[in-house]
C-alpha cells in the first residue's frame, strides 16, 4: 500500500497550564467516509479528550499544507465533568470535516501533546494516531470504515477488585479488531491485552496509583474482500489474514487509577452492579435524525451511595440521575441527532459512581438512521429494530379501518381520531427482506380484507404498501443474522408492545451474552439461564409464557421438536423458574441436543400479554390439562392479547473436553485413539469380531468419561444415552 495522503494533527498545548498537565487519554471516531464526484474524499472525525480542569482548553488542529483542500473545525464543547465541584475530571469533544486529495489510498492522523497525569509509568507526552484505508470494499461497495471506540475521563478500581477492563472495540463494516499496546508505549507491570476480545486484564498484583495505557484498535477483514482505489488500482484481502496491513488503525488512550485495597469486592456491594435494564456492553442502538432517543442504566450498591454517573458521548447529550430506593440509582441519558450525524457510529460509555470507587465500564453504540419519511399519505419511520407506519385518516375517505390488516394478520393496527397506526419489528409481521444491491429493503403492507361469511361488499379496495431501506455499509443485516431478541406487535387494546427475549451468563440474569457472541457455544449438561422480558405503556400487564419448545432449525413448525414448557406447564424435569415481577420471566433449563447429526438448538416461546387484574385471564389460569385447554372459553380480547411467538438461538454445542485422568488411567495408544476411519481395520481382527482387549480398554475409557462428566449433576436417562452412545463406538 502507497504512503498515500498524510493529515497532519497537530496538537498545540494551549494557555491553560491545568490542561497541559493533566492529561488523561483522548479518542478519534471516523464516521464512514464519503467519495465526492471530483475523485476527492470526505472525511470526518470527532475527537474526544479526557482532563482536569477546564477541559475547553483542548489543544487545537492544523493540516498539512497541500494535503487538505478544506478543512473545517467546530467549536469544543464539554461534554462530561465532575459532579462534585472539585473539578477533578471532564471531557470535551470537537468535530473536523477534512476533503482529502484524490487519488490517496490511504489517510492518516498523527500528532503530540504534553503532558500525561502523573503516573507511575513516568510517562509524560503522549501521541494520537489513526490510519485509514480510503479504498472501496467489493462486500459492501462503500469506502472503508474505522472500528469505533472511546473510554470515559476519569477511571478507578480498588487494587484487589480489579479482574479485567473491556474496550469497546465495534467495527461498522463487520470486520474482526484486534487490539495492541502501541510499539512506541510503556506497558504498565502486571497487565496484560487479549487481542481477539480487546480485554484489560491482570497477570499479577497491580500497582496502587494511576497506570496510562496506548492501545492500537486494528481491523480486519472476516472474508475475503477487493479493495478499489481511486487511481484505478486494487488489492486483493484475505479474511482474517493479520500478516497484511489492517485496513484502519485508531489509537485508545486512557488513564486508571488504581486505589487501596477494599474490605469487600462482590458486586453490588461497594462496587456499583449494573441492573438486567443496563444495555450490554457491546450492544448497537438506533438513533433517528430530528427526533429524541435515550439510553437508560440502572445500577445499585447496596453498602454505599451512586452520587454520580461518569458519561463519555456526543456533545449534545445529555443526562439525569434519578435516585432510589436499596442503595439503586437510574440514569437516562437524552440525545436528538442532528442531520449532520447521519449513519454516524457514536459510541458512548458509561460508569456508575461511588465515593469509594466505580462500576465495570459498559459501552454501547449509537448508530443514526434517517428520519421518517412520508410515502404519500403514509408517514413510514425507519429504525433498525422496527418499522412505524401511520395513515391519514382524511386522505382515505369511505375506509373502514375495523376491516384492514397487515401481511401477517395476528399483528393489529390501532387507531385514534386522526390516524390509523402500526408498529412492527423487521422480522415480525409478515415484512420480507429484499436485497437490493448497495440496500437491504423491508417490506410490508396494508390491505383489506373480506369476511368468509360476506356475499358482497360495499367497502373500497385498500392496498397500500410501505417500506424501510437501509444501505448495506451500516451492516443491518448481520445484526438481525446475529441475534434473535427483540419482537415488537400491536393489538388494538393492548397498543404497541414488545417482547425482549435473551440468555443471560448465570442465575442473576443481569449479564446478557452479547449479540456478537452468537451463536452461543454450550456443552451438554450446561444450566442455559434465559429471560423474556415484556414491555408495554399500559401500567397494569402480566407476562404468561404458555409454551416454550425446542427445534434444531429456527422454524417453530418443525416435526421435531421438543416441549420444555407446555399450555404453561413445565415438562422438562431440569427447568427451574426463578421469581420475578409481573412482566418478566426468567428459567433455566440443562441443555441437551437432538439425536442425529443436529448441533444447534432452538427455543421458540409463546407468549401471551394480561390485564394484571383479571381472574379469567389466560394469565390466571396457569398450567393447564391438554383436554382443560381444549374446554377453556375463546379468550376475552379486552383482557389478554393473542399468543405471540418469539425465538431465541441457536444454542450451538461443543464437544466436552476428554478428562486427563481418564486418559491416564488407561494404556491406550494415543494413534489409537486419533485412528481415521481408513485404519479403524488394524483395531479390529479380519473377522468381523472385535479385539476382545481392544474393546474392554475402548468400554473402560468410556465408562470413566461417562462417570467423570456425568456424575453426580445428571440425570440417569441422560447417563443411559452417554452408554449407549459409548457402547455404539465401541462395537463400530
Amino acid at each position: 500500500m502507497e504512503a498515500g495522503a498524510v493529515f497532519l494533527l497537530l496538537l498545540f498545548a494551549s494557555s491553560g497550564t491545568a490542561s497541559t498537565a493533566s492529561f488523561y487519554g483522548d479518542s478519534i471516531s471516523f464516521m464512514p467516509p464519503q467519495k465526492n464526484s471530483d475523485g476527492t474524499y470526505k472525511v470526518t472525525f470527532h475527537h474526544r479528550q479526557n482532563g482536569r480542569s477546564n477541559c475547553q482548553d483542548q489543544s487545537s488542529y492544523s493540516c498539512e499544507s497541500g494535503v487538505c483542500t478544506s478543512f473545517d473545525k467546530s467549536s469544543v464543547l464539554q461534554t462530561d465533568q465532575d459532579a462534585t465541584g472539585q473539578d477533578r475530571w471532564c471531557q470535551t469533544e470537537g468535530q473536523t470535516t477534512a476533503t482529502v486529495q484524490a487519488n490517496k489510498n490511504t489517510f492518516s492522523l498523527s500528532g503530540s501533546g504534553c503532558c500525561w497525569v502523573s503516573n507511575v509509568e513516568g510517562k509524560t507526552n503522549w501521541t494520537s494516531d489513526a490510519e485509514l484505508n480510503l479504498g472501496t470494499r467489493s462486500d459492501s461497495r462503500t469506502v472503508n470504515s474505522c472500528p469505533v471506540t472511546t473510554a470515559v475521563s476519569s477511571l478507578r478500581v480498588p487494587q484487589n477488585c480489579f479482574s479485567r477492563f473491556r474496550l469497546l472495540a465495534h467495527d461498522p463494516d463487520g470486520d474482526s479488531v484486534k487490539c495492541r499496546f502501541t510499539s512506541d508505549a510503556t506497558v504498565p507491570s502486571n497487565f496484560s491485552l487479549d487481542e481477539a476480545s480487546c480485554t484489560l486484564t491482570s497477570a499479577g498484583q497491580v500497582v496502587v496509583g494511576v497506570h496510562v495505557f496506548e492501545v492500537m484498535l486494528e481491523d480486519f477483514p472476516t472474508k475475503n474482500i477487493t479493495m478499489t482505489y481511486a487511481d484505478g488500482s486494487s488489492e486483493h484481502r484475505e479474511a482474517s489474514n493479520t500478516t497484511s496491513p489492517p485496513l484502519c488503525k485508531v489509537k485508545l488512550q486512557f488513564s486508571m487509577e488504581i486505589l487501596p485495597a477494599i474490605p469487600n469486592c462482590e458486586a453490588g456491594h461497594v462496587q456499583p452492579m449494573f441492573l438486567s435494564t443496563t444495555p450490554s456492553h457491546g450492544d448497537v442502538l438506533y438513533a433517528s435524525v430530528g427526533q429524541s432517543f435515550q439510553i437508560k442504566a440502572k445500577a445499585q450498591a447496596h453498602h454505599s451511595s451512586i452520587h454520580d454517573f461518569q458519561v463519555s458521548g456526543p456533545h449534545n447529550m445529555t443526562k439525569v440521575l434519578t435516585d432510589e430506593s436499596l442503595g439503586k440509582a437510574e440514569l437516562t441519558l437524552s440525545w436528538t441527532p442532528r442531520h449532520s450525524d447521519l449513519y454516524r457510529f457514536v459510541p458512548v460509555c458509561f460508569t456508575a459512581e461511588t465515593n469509594e470507587t466505580q462500576s465495570e465500564m459498559r459501552c454501547v453504540v449509537v448508530m443514526v438512521t434517517p428520519a421518517s419519511i412520508v410515502q404519500g399519505k403514509a408517514t413510514v419511520q425507519c429504525l433498525p429494530n422496527k418499522m412505524m407506519v401511520a395513515l391519514e385518516k382524511a386522505s382515505m375517505p369511505d375506509i373502514d379501518e375495523n376491516y384492514l390488516k397487515l401481511s401477517d394478520k395476528s399483528c393489529s393496527l390501532t387507531s385514534n381520531s386522526t390516524h390509523i397506526m402500526a408498529t412492527m419489528s423487521l422480522s415480525t409481521c409478515g415484512t420480507k427482506l429484499e436485497d437490493k444491491g448497495d440496500f437491504i429493503v423491508f417490506k410490508n403492507e396494508i390491505n383489506s380484507f373480506v369476511l368468509p361469511t360476506e356475499v358482497i361488499v360495499r367497502r373500497r379496495t385498500v392496498k397500500i404498501d410501505f417500506f424501510c431501506q437501509f444501505p448495506k455499509s451500516i451492516s443491518i443485516s448481520s445484526y438481525y443474522n446475529l441475534h434473535k431478541s427483540d419482537y415488537i406487535f400491536t393489538e388494538s387494546s393492548f397498543g404497541s408492545f414488545g417482547y425482549t427475549f435473551e440468555i443471560f451468563r448465570d442465575s442473576n440474569f443481569t449479564n446478557k451474552v452479547e449479540a456478537s457472541a452468537y451463536p452461543v457455544e454450550v456443552k451438554l449438561l450446561d444450566q442455559i439461564y434465559m429471560g423474556i422480558q415484556a414491555q408495554s405503556d399500559l401500567p397494569n400487564v402480566k407476562l404468561f409464557v404458555e409454551s416454550c419448545k425446542a427445534t434444531p432449525d429456527d422454524n417453530p413448525e418443525n416435526p421435531i421438536s421438543y416441549d420444555i414448557i407446555k399450555n404453561g406447564c413445565l415438562k422438562d424435569e431440569t427447568v427451574k423458574v426463578y421469581p420475578t415481577d409481573l412482566t418478566s420471566y426468567n428459567f433455566q433449563v440443562q441443555a441437551f441436543k437432538f439425536t442425529g447429526s443436529y448441533d444447534q438448538v432452538y427455543i421458540t416461546c409463546s407468549v401471551i400479554l394480561c390485564e394484571a387484574t383479571s381472574s379469567f385471564s389466560r394469565c390466571a389460569q396457569g398450567c393447564l390439562s391438554d383436554a382443560s385447554r381444549r374446554r377453556r372459553r375463546r379468550r376475552g380480547f379486552d383482557k389478554e392479547t393473542v399468543g405471540h411467538y418469539i425465538t431465541q438461538g441457536p444454542l450451538r454445542f461443543v464437544s466436552a473436553a476428554v478428562p486427563e485422568a481418564a486418559l491416564n488411567e488407561n494404556t491406550l495408544n494415543e494413534n489409537t485413539l486419533n485412528e481415521n476411519s481408513d485404519k479403524k481395520s488394524e483395531v479390529m481382527k479380519k473377522s468381523d469380531e472385535p479385539i476382545a482387549g481392544d474393546l474392554s480398554v475402548c468400554l473402560s475409557v468410556c465408562l470413566s468419561v461417562c462417570l467423570s462428566v456425568c456424575l453426580p449433576a445428571c440425570l440417569p436417562a441422560y447417563l443411559y444415552i452417554y452408554l449407549s452412545v459409548c457402547l455404539s463406538v465401541c462395537l463400530y
